[in-house]
């Protein structure tokens, strides 16, 4: 088949600049459902009640059009094709990247393209465990000894009163601020948002997302670990 008839979407995926506009839309996706989750996980300081009543409407969402839990079960499949086609494109960008890389660059050039690509790397890699960890642990409890299912508050207070725990969640949300902080500016780029007029606004727009998300999240083991939450 030539070049010209191929189809749009395929030229779209196999280009450059298509995979980074798929890993931008995808990033914000998953950024919002961060933003959105975090709010909803900060209910934990109202008690069990607000807690537990906020968990259940959840798995209620749509009703009576939609039956129980099948809006959960939208957002899992949405938000897994995202994570499939972004770490696909980010792997797919950094092979080609490699290829195409000089052998020499500035010393100072190099040690700023290392960190960010490094950061966003390697702390993707520590995402996407995470998240594993955190379905197992949280979510269907296979690795947490005292979950009880309908009981999220009780589980997650359980969970965090284990020290180890909360280091695994930490340095998980801490890897996740930087992922997000990078990645916040480069989809603004990759969408065409940022201008020279703009750029200072979308940097502490990325910054702010960032440590808000992040400390957001950690909030909740610091809580029950200083007995805040109990």
């Amino acid at each position: 088949m030539a070049a010209t008839d191929r189809d749009p979407a395929e030229s779209l995926w196999s280009s450059t600049i298509g995979k980074k506009a798929v890993m931008a839309v995808t990033g914000l996706l998953m950024v919002l459902f961060l933003l959105v989750h975090m709010l909803g996980s900060l209910k934990i300081f109202f008690g069990p009640h607000d807690f537990n009543g906020y968990a259940h409407w959840l798995r209620t969402i749509g009703e009576p059009v939609l039956h129980d839990t099948w809006f959960l079960w939208v957002q899992r499949f949405v938000l897994a094709g995202a994570v499939i086609l972004h770490g696909t494109s980010a792997a797919q960008l950094s092979r080609r990247a490699r290829a195409a890389r000089p052998t020499h660059y500035q010393h100072h050039q190099r040690w700023q393209a290392g960190f960010a690509t490094s950061t966003m790397r390697w702390g993707g890699i520590i995402i996407a465990l995470f998240v594993v960890w955190h379905i197992l642990d949280l979510t269907v409890g296979v690795v947490n000894p005292h979950f009880v299912s309908g009981q999220p508050y009780q589980n997650v207070v359980v969970d965090f009163r284990v020290w180890w725990i909360n280091i695994v969640y930490i340095t998980a949300l801490v890897a996740l601020g930087f992922h997000i902080n990078h990645g916040f500016r480069s989809a603004a780029r990759t969408l065409g948002v940022e201008r020279p007029n703009r750029a200072q606004a979308i940097r502490w727009a990325g910054t702010g997302l960032a440590l808000g998300i992040s400390l957001g999240f950690i909030a909740v083991p610091v809580g029950v670990m200083t007995g805040v939450v109990h």
